[in-house]
Order: structure tokens, then C-alpha cells, then sequence
């Protein structure tokens, strides 16, 4: 099972951290600060693996990670889960976030963190692995997408309605700021 997946900088800066146990906020920003430093003191030359930490159950449980650029994608498993598979499954990861942001940065970590979890929440779900099919899904969060976007156009024809428009000190009627906003481009004639 998966207990925690950990996205961090190189300087130990969070950028995802998602917890599949509870944990209090300073065991987690506890546990953050220890993977980072067992896994930023390793060689580039040496295995993906490694004993947990003791925050998040010693050497019952496992470190997989990556490192892509400027990022760690650290995945904290127990004894049962397949150190290549989950590999396999940061690799997945990746080259999904690669194909939804078109090349992936740090960035888009931070902006779109949504976008993010909701992609990780089509792969794993309560620390168990749902998909790993990239195609598939890459197709659900595009879906996520289109039903946000009309979500907000449906907000939006809603409010239109909602302007109004406030006499001035003249009596005459001034166009209220929704209105301003949606409003064609008249050129003043001056």
C-alpha cells in the first residue's frame, strides 16, 4: 500500500504532498524534512530504494523515487508493494503531467495544483493503485477540464442577469460594472 506520495524541490521545498495515513501536520512537515534528506544525500549512481525513515514506519516501509530535473517524486510504500512497479508508476506519473502541461515544470506544480491532484487521484486513490494507463488517464482529466470550463460559463450566464445598472446624480442610468465588463467597444467621439 502506499502511504505517502512526497513532490519536492531541490532545495526540500513541498510541492505535492499527499498523506494515505493520517498523520498531525507537524509529523507530516516532520516526515517531508526527513525523506528530503535521506533522499537528496543519496549518489545519482545508487538504486531508487531505500528503508523509510522512522517518522513514517522505519524499515517496514520503503522509498521510491525519481529525480526529473529541479524535482523529487518520492513514493513511501510498505513491504508489499513492487519497488519496480512503483517505479513504473512515477514514471506513468510524469510523462502523464508532461503530456497534460506540455513539458512539465516546476511551475505548473505550483499553479495548477488542482489539475495536479486531480490526475494523481485518477491513479491512485487511498494509497491503492487505480490506473496506469496513460492514454486513459489523460482522457478522465480532460474531462475534469471541460466540465470545469462549462461549470464556470454557467456561472457566468448567471450572473449576467445579475447587473444592473445605478442613476446618477443626473437621473440617468449608468451601466452597472458587469455590464462594463461584457459591454462591446464603443469609440468615444470626441
Amino acid at each position: 500500500m502506499i502511504k505517502a506520495i512526497l513532490i519536492f524541490n531541490n532545495h526540500g521545498k513541498p510541492r505535492l504532498s499527499k498523506f494515505y495515513e493520517h498523520y498531525t501536520e507537524d509529523t507530516e512537515q516532520q516526515i517531508i524534512r526527513e525523506t528530503f534528506h535521506l533522499v537528496s544525500k543519496r549518489d545519482e549512481n545508487v538504486c531508487n530504494f531505500l528503508e523509510g525513515g522512522l517518522l513514517i514506519g522505519g524499515s517496514d516501509n520503503k522509498l521510491i523515487y525519481r529525480h526529473y530535473a529541479t524535482l523529487y517524486f518520492v513514493f513511501c510504500v510498505d513491504s508489499s508493494e513492487s519497488e519496480l512497479g512503483i517505479l513504473d508508476l512515477i514514471q506513468v506519473f510524469v510523462e502523464t503531467l508532461d503530456k497534460c502541461f506540455e513539458n512539465v515544470c516546476e511551475l505548473d506544480l505550483i499553479f495548477h495544483m488542482d489539475k495536479v491532484h486531480n490526475i494523481l487521484a485518477e491513479m491512485v486513490m487511498g494509497g491503492m493503485v487505480l490506473e496506469t494507463n496513460m492514454s486513459e488517464i489523460i482522457t478522465q482529466a480532460e474531462a475534469q477540464s471541460k466540465m470545469e470550463k462549462s461549470e464556470i460559463c454557467a456561472f457566468l450566464s448567471l450572473c449576467r442577469p445579475l447587473s444592473f445598472s445605478v442613476p446618477d446624480r443626473t437621473g440617468r442610468r449608468r451601466p452597472g460594472l458587469l455590464e462594463l465588463q461584457h459591454a462591446p467597444y464603443r469609440p468615444s467621439r470626441t
